[in-house]
């Protein structure tokens, strides 16, 4: 999010004097002095290929074509596909394998898959049916249909000792002549980190939600009702017994009159409402032990307030942003209940999937997150569908929008939704802007895996622009529209607390910016100044909201000037490999301040140690 247009507009100017430079085409020598040393050094990866089944079937071999599939009787852990070995029900033997390279100088390799045992067997002591792990020549592990569970599990494994070599990560299921029983797998990662391991966290949790809401509207689009539920695993070693829902949104009201209104909840028991009506406790009807699956479900009334806001409808233009209550996280710090924010985000969740039904008036555009399927409903009105998998939040908007569409060169669908007043030329703009923005940032650091990328574009919003998974707000700026965009990644797939971290998502962001936009940023960190010893990058929300004047210049201004001279420490080469190989050891999962020092320190035989207090990122 950038916090105002005006600050915005003034940082782009300042920007464009300091760094109005193209990137060289080639590093420069004394950039890539330090590449031949850190090519011995182990850059953080995830790889496994595909590993959520969602790309096809290369680069697995399968044992017949039906064991990676999406037919019906079993379901994904995350996204529509997933690995579906035996339950046949006689003698059968289904396999799946894959070659991978654990690169050389990574100490630390860990194999993770979710798994799911269902069977029709009837014994408590008889292993009659068979699923083995193997990675090389060593069994990882052996399930059977003794470990029949209802719901995924997640295993995990320590690989490390096949640092630098190349081998077949394989699962082979077997059943005898009679009781079929099914062996799911799906999410299946291996991700390496260097000789410097980082600090080690708690498992975060509630795990894998997925999301499940139908909504209805009024004739205007600002007020909708429904239901939704939400399913969640407990992924801690700790027992679970509680859950909490984030109801953003009510920061906009207040707590004798909220815009989001839940009731009825089922699967659990509503406690009281905290931290200015936006944190919602859940008890849970029975403790869930660390692999077990709960549902809860409830009403849900969403009253939208006037104003040209992430949350609000300016006339007949309607946003629906942070609307639907998501859970909250639990990780090592215990819950994460942090207040609403204004001046930037205070979101923190986990990548989880959504299908979200909405029902309007026909004479209302929907653009929202995900893929959508808009389908008649009863007179004069139509059902959008939309389906998003892995993604940390979900939003919409609703009203009478010019609409055009484009496809990228890489071949991501855009769509920009204009209000009245846009000119056609300016949405124009935005969608080859759109277009560009989205090719340049999934070169950089991995494909764009959310289907189809809406814009709205209204120049009226006071904030300038913000970020949804698939779905942004935006003022007519082709540099506003290259950042949000940029957030797919940062925030969006590389995951981060938001509040807790802010320089995390938006200085990556401001960086991949101007890297999209040919800016060296050169020279910018000598104009840097700090206004008291207690400032730094890395500060949370709680410090900017206190100091809300420097909040832009220094988490976006020096955050990404800071990248700029971690670049040329590294080189470019170096320094590119850092942030794509990067982001691919953190796809859909959560980064912090710490893991990313790792990662850099693990790509340099430099001693960053003073780097990283000079640019006071301090983690």
């Amino acid at each position: 999010m950038r916090p105002t247009p005006l600050k915005a507009l003034a940082r782009a100017i300042v920007v464009a004097a300091l760094a109005a430079v193209s990137l060289p085409g080639t590093p420069a020598a004394a950039e890539t002095s330090t590449a031949p040393a850190a090519a011995a050094a182990c850059t953080p990866a995830q790889v496994v290929t595909n590993g959520g089944f969602e790309s096809g079937t290369s680069p697995w071999t399968q044992s017949s074509t039906s064991v990676i599939t999406s037919r019906t009787g079993q379901t994904a852990h995350g996204g529509t596909t997933f690995a579906w070995l035996d339950g046949v029900g006689s003698t059968h033997t289904d396999t799946l394998s894959q070659s991978v390279t654990i690169p050389s100088g990574c100490s630390s390799a860990s194999l993770t898959f979710w798994l799911h045992i269902d069977t029709t067997e009837t014994t408590s002591s008889t292993a009659y049916d068979k699923l083995t792990a193997k990675i090389g020549s060593t069994t990882l592990a052996t399930y059977s249909n003794l470990n029949k569970a209802s719901g995924y599990v997640q295993k995990t494994f320590d690989v490390s000792a096949f640092a630098g070599q190349t081998v077949t990560l394989a699962f082979t299921g077997t059943e005898d002549s009679s009781l079929q029983t099914s062996f799911v797998l799906d999410d299946i990662a291996l991700n390496t980190s260097g000789g410097t391991t980082p600090p080690a966290d708690s498992t975060r949790t509630p795990a894998a939600p997925g999301y499940t809401v139908s909504l209805t509207s009024n004739t205007s689009g600002t007020s909708w009702s429904g239901h939704e539920s939400v399913t969640f695993t407990n992924a801690s070693s700790t027992s679970l017994s509680e859950v909490y829902l984030r109801l953003w949104d009510n920061y906009h009201g207040t707590c004798s009159a909220m815009p989001i209104v839940v009731s009825n909840v089922s699967g659990g028991t509503a406690g009281s409402l905290s931290v200015a009506c936006t944190a919602l406790q859940i008890s849970l009807s029975s403790p869930l032990a660390q692999g077990q699956s709960a549902t809860i479900g409830f009403d849900l009334a969403i009253t939208v307030p006037s104003g040209a806001d992430r949350f609000g409808y300016d006339g007949a233009f309607v946003n629906i942003g942070n609307a639907l209550p998501v859970l909250a996280v639990k990780d090592g710090s215990g819950w994460h209940l942090d207040p609403y924010t204004n001046n930037g985000e205070s979101f923190y969740s986990l990548a989880a999937d959504f299908k979200v039904t909405l029902d309007h008036p026909t004479s209302l555009l929907v653009p929202a997150t995900g893929t959508s399927v808009d389908t008649a409903g009863s007179s004069g009105r139509t059902v959008t569908t939309a389906t998003a998998s892995k993604v940390r939040d979900f939003a919409w908007a609703a009203g009478p929008f010019s609409k055009i569409s484009g496809t990228s060169t890489a071949g991501t669908a855009i769509n920009i939704y204009s209000v009245s007043g846009i000119s056609s030329s300016d949405s124009q703009s935005m969608l080859s802007t759109a277009k560009s923005a989205v090719d340049a940032h999934a070169a950089r650091f991995g494909a764009y895996p959310y289907g189809e990328l809406d814009a709205v574009i209204d120049n009226n919003y006071w904030f300038g622009g913000m970020e949804y998974p698939g779905f942004v707000l935006d003022l007519v700026s082709t540099t506003a529209l290259t950042h949000e965009i940029g957030h797919q990644w940062f925030y969006g797939i590389v995951g981060d607390d938001e509040y807790n971290n802010p320089w995390l998502d938006e200085a990556f962001t401001d960086y991949a910016t101007d890297l999209a936009q040919g800016k060296t940023g050169t020279s910018c960190w000598s104009s840097v100044s700090w206004a008291s010893s207690a400032e730094n990058i890395t500060n949370s929300m709680a410090y900017w909201d206190a100091h809300s004047s420097r909040y832009s210049t220094v988490v976006y201004g020096y955050g990404k000037c800071a990248l700029h001279d971690l670049r040329r420490v590294l080189g470019d080469t170096v320094m590119a490999n850092l942030l794509k190989s990067y982001a691919t050891s953190h796809w859909y999962g959560v980064s912090t301040t710490a893991e990313f020092k790792a990662a850099a320190q693990a790509a340099t035989t430099t001693d960053l140690t003073s780097f990283w207090t000079t640019h006071r990122i301090v983690g």
